[in-house]
């Protein structure tokens, strides 16, 4: 399978799992798990980043990612981990 055939040119995303996962979704996540490893990077970007890749956690789930590559940080296999667990907890029920 080609990259033309999981999205065609032309087209800058696919419904999958009832999620649009848009073109460069993985490349953001790798830029944003980068720079959360950069010691140069400010505070503040840091920050930027984890929010951007939590954001983009859910895409890359339905897309199985995570099911074929495993992240070679432990940090941010840790911290990934952590918020697709949040994702696929179900809601907590209200108190009677």
């Amino acid at each position: 399978m080609q990259a033309q055939d999981v999205l065609p040119d032309g087209q800058d995303f696919v419904v999958r799992n009832g999620l649009p996962l848009r073109k460069g979704s993985v490349g953001a996540f790798l830029v944003n798990a980068q720079l959360l490893q950069d010691p140069n990077a400010s505070a503040d970007a840091k920050q930027a980043a984890e929010r951007d890749l939590i954001e983009l956690l859910p895409a890359l789930e339905a897309l199985g990612l995570f099911d074929v590559f495993e992240l070679r940080s432990p940090t941010l296999r840790d911290e990934v981990a952590r918020h697709r667990a949040a994702f696929s907890s179900p809601p907590a029920s209200p108190s009677a």
